[in-house]
Formats: structure tokens, sequence, C-alpha cells
């Protein structure tokens, strides 16, 4: 029984022995593919959006509703509007890392601030785009017997142009100043909204710019106000060529009301694209979870779009994140089509885990049984290389007065191979060595024979 336990003590040990280099390799391997893994995603993010009756912020409550199924908070906060959430995104102190971003505000680039950074100004900011969410529609509201279809048309009236850090604002002005009508605090007035609306129905304005869809209780008060008309942009074709953000789009005849047939006729409008921009630091997995929130949420048919037009790239003013490519050339990814979030964050991290070390254990496990013979065999091979110097030495140089010290020299070599841990499997090794080191007495016999029968014969004449 001591004798087995023995054996087996040495098989583990050469087996220990043997596995260590392949331990050190496959640690080594995952060691490096850990630098690699991502970290998990946040369980927790911040969104920037509108105030709380804009449309925005619904949407970022709907977001959230779909988040919190995969586990995941999405906190809301409200802003004055695009300009705030961008602001807030470029904050490194600030929490904020996603937001619904209007088009065609204009983005703050870092200020150079010396030689050094003179190239930082045109460099982009750290922010990613995820898509365009659905058409924003640039309703210009006015009252007036005569019909409007160009903005010039508005040059010295009193125009309700938005608030301060407000998206529709930036829009604006700028949509003004191409027209050569001007920016001036007397006749551009800073209201928006149901104020706005307000303000025009009762005549103390005469114009007002409001960025909202249809069905936004700002939009569908003025759509019903008698004496308030909403322009035709007749040259939308040429604003878009102008201000790539913008598009052209038509309100169908009836849309707002199939009874009373309003709008009479087709009506052009320009309209800008909500965009979900996040800061580049988001994790991919977040950014991934926010566009199948959008589909969700953004992928019906409306006024302006059909079933699937959204989300979409149509706003290129920011780099698209890789994670939104992705998805609008093959879907969710593969593990979340079929996996519970968590789960299929675990697998793909498992994955980028444990591959390169598979793909170092599997030929290293392919080599493991050749090194571990090796190991053993080696042992009994040293002593061959004892016995095979001897050998070499009884045969070129015997010498009859060394007989005893060879055969203490083989008994050694036996007692050195007897007292090698050898596994019971390699045991007829040990027991070929053995048979060698006879054959190897043999000849020491035979010498020592043929050094006797001359002195015999000698003695037998005499």
């Amino acid at each position: 029984m001591g004798e087995k336990v023995r054996a087996s003590l040495i098989s583990l040990r050469d087996l220990l022995a043997t596995a260590w280099p392949i331990v050190l390799v496959v640690t080594i391997g995952f060691i490096v593919a850990v630098q690699f893994i991502k970290p998990a995603p946040p369980k927790r993010v911040v969104m920037s959006t509108g105030n709380d009756s804009g449309a925005y912020y619904a949407f970022g409550k709907k977001y959230a509703e779909i988040l919190a199924r995969s586990g995941i908070t999405l906190e809301v906060r409200t802003s004055a509007g695009s300009a705030e959430n961008l602001k807030r995104l470029l904050d490194e102190n600030d929490e904020v890392q996603i937001a619904l971003v209007q088009g065609g505000v204009d983005i703050p680039r870092p200020a150079a601030t010396g030689e050094a950074d003179a190239g930082a100004a045109t460099e982009p900011p750290p922010l990613l785009s995820l898509g365009s969410m659905y058409y924003e529609p640039v309703w210009v509201f006015y009252r007036g017997d005569k019909d409007l279809d160009r903005l010039h048309q508005l040059a010295g009236k009193r125009i309700a142009v938005g608030a301060e850090g407000s998206g529709i604002r930036g829009l604006a002005l700028q949509l003004l100043s191409a027209n050569e009508v001007p920016v001036d605090a007397q006749h551009l007035l800073s209201l928006g909204g149901l104020k706005a609306a307000e303000e025009l129905q009762q005549g103390r304005i005469d114009a007002a710019f409001v960025i909202a869809a249809p069905e936004a209780p700002v939009v569908q008060v003025l759509l019903r106000s008698p004496g308030v008309k909403v322009m035709n942009f007749s040259q939308a074709e040429a604003y878009t060529r102008r201000f790539p953000y913008l598009s052209k789009i038509t309100l169908p005849e009836g849309a707002v009301d199939l009874v009373r047939n309003f709008p009479p006729k087709d009506t052009v409008l320009l309209a800008a694209t909500a965009n979900l921009i996040v800061s580049d630091g988001l994790h991919p997995a977040i950014q991934s979870l926010l566009l199948q929130a959008a589909s969700e949420v953004h992928g019906q048919a409306g006024f302006f779009q059909h079933r699937g037009d959204f989300p979409a790239v149509k706003d290129q003013s920011l780099p698209v994140a890789a994670a939104a490519e992705r998805y609008y050339k093959s879907g969710p990814p593969f593990l979340q089509r079929y996996l519970p979030f968590w789960a299929a964050i675990l697998v793909d991290r498992l994955v980028v885990l444990l591959l390169p070390v598979f793909a170092l254990l599997l030929p290293l496990v392919k080599v493991a049984p050749s090194i571990y013979s090796w190991r053993v065999r080696s042992k009994i091979f040293r002593c061959y290389g004892d016995l095979k110097f001897l050998e070499n030495e009884i045969k070129q140089d015997y010498d009859p007065s060394r007989k005893l010290e060879y055969l203490d020299r083989l008994d050694r070599i036996e007692d050195t191979a007897y007292r090698r841990n050898i596994p019971l499997a390699y045991s007829d090794l040990f027991y070929t060595l053995r048979e060698h080191i006879d054959l190897v007495r043999h000849t020491l016999d035979r010498l020592g024979k043929q050094e006797r029968a001359p002195e015999e014969g000698g003695a037998a004449k005499a």
C-alpha cells in the first residue's frame, strides 16, 4: 500500500513539474487579455433633455423605462435646450453622458490658448452621434392677410425666436441672417413655446419660430388659431443645399384635420433632426441599448416619416459611434438578440477574456504529454550517459586492477536509477537499464576471464 502511495506521489510531482510552465504561459495570456477587456457597463447613466413640458424630456422618460428592463437606471435631467445639453456633455465635471440635441446647433470647440494649442480649435469635440431620432419641423407661424413663403418677407416684423439656450433660437438666427433680416433685440424677441403662441394670438408679435412635432400643444394651438398661418417654404430645396443638417418635408393636405381639410394644401416645411449625442467615453453596450430603445420609441410611422425611417444617420455634424454604425448595418449585437442584457454582457466579456487563453492552452495541452514523457525519460537517460561513459572506458582502456572500481561504479549507477522517481507507467525503462548494466557486468567478467586465461596457461606449462 505504501509503495502505491509513493508511486502516486511521484506521478503527481512529475505532472506538476510538467504543468507549471503551461500554467505560467496561460496566466500571462490571461493577464494580457484582461488589459484588452472593457470594464462592465455602468448601472446608472445621466441624460440631459429639455424643459419638463417638451418632447425631449418625454422621450427621455421613455428611454428610461426601456433601459430599466435591462437593469440600467437612466436619470433624466431637464435643461434649457440643446445648447445647454452640449455644454453639459463637454463639461468634464458634469455627470451627463447622453443628450438629445437639435441639428444645426453650434457645437462648442476648445479655444486655443497658445502655440501649443493652436490646432485645438480645429479638433472635433469628444462627442459621438448615435444618429437622428426624428424630424423636427421648423414652423414659422405668422399673422397677416398676405401669404408669405420666404423668410426675407419678415424683415421689420416682431419675431419670437425662442428662449436663450434653446435650439430653435440658434437655428432661427441662422436662417434670418441668411435672408438678410436684421438681427436685433428690437425685432427679435426671446420668446418660445406657449408663451410665444399667446403673444402671436393676441397680435403683440407678428411671427414665431417653433420647432416641435405636429402633435405638440404649441403647434396644435397655433394651427387652429384664427388669423394665424404657417409659412410654406418655396425655397426649401435651396435651404437643404446651404444647410446640410436641414431636410425638406411636406405636411400633407388634411394631415392635421381631415374633416376641415387642414391644411388646405400640401405645405412644404424645413426640418432639422433631433440627434442622440453621447460622450465618447460612454460604454458601447449602453450605446447599443440606447439605440434599441430609440428604435422602439421612434421607429413608428408619423406625419413626416414611414415606419422604420428612424433612427438613422441624417446629420453628419459629429462622428457616428462605431456601435451605431454596426447597429444600422446589422441590428443589435448577436448575443443581445437572444439573451438578457446582463447575460449577453457577461458572455461577451468571457469570450474576450477566455478566447486568447484557450488559443494558448490548446497547443500547450497537446504537447504536454510529450513534455511529461521527456521529463520522466530524461531521469533514466542521465544514468545511460554514465553507463555509456563507463562502458567506453572499459572497452578502450581496461585495467584489471580497477575491476572492483568498475563494479562499484556500476552499482552506483544502478542505485541512482533505483532512487529516481519513476512513475509505474515508465518502470520498463528502469528494468531495461538494469539489463544494460548487467551487460556491462558480463563484459567485465569476460575481460577478467581473458586476463586469467594466459596466467592459468603459463602456470600449467610450468
